[in-house]
Parts: C-alpha cells; structure tokens; sequence
C-alpha cells in the first residue's frame, strides 16, 4: 500500500492572492456603506431640522408689503 502526500495545509500564491482580494473589496464595500449611512444620516438631522422650524407668521405679510401689495 503506497501513501500519497497531500499538500492541503496551505493555500497557493494565487489563492492567497483571490483571499487578499476579497478581503480588501468586503472592506470596500464596508467603507462605501458607512460613508452612505452617515450621508443619510445627515440629509435626514437637516430635513428634520427644516420641518422643525416654525414658520414666521409675518413673513407673507411683508412680503406682500414689499411688492407694495395689500395685506391679507
């Protein structure tokens, strides 16, 4: 009975090569879907903020008052 050597313990140069790959592109991937939950984060705190802010009863009024328009 011959015993055959197996070389399973290691990968090759070109799969270590398509590991390093898929790591650096998850961490990619990683960074680009952070970036955009913070930009949604953002874009969100500033339409909030809009939405939060009272409107300044006045305003039409002079507005109006400046295109020399009566008032309501």
């Amino acid at each position: 009975m011959t015993t055959a050597t197996l070389r399973l313990a290691s990968p090759t140069p070109f799969e270590r090569l398509l590991q390093r790959t898929a790591l650096w592109l998850a961490r990619h991937v990683d960074r680009r879907i952070a970036a955009r939950a913070e930009r949604r984060e953002i874009a969100l705190d500033l339409l909030r903020e809009q939405q939060a802010r009272k409107q300044d009863p006045r305003a039409v009024d002079l507005a109006l008052a400046q295109l020399g328009l009566p008032l309501r």
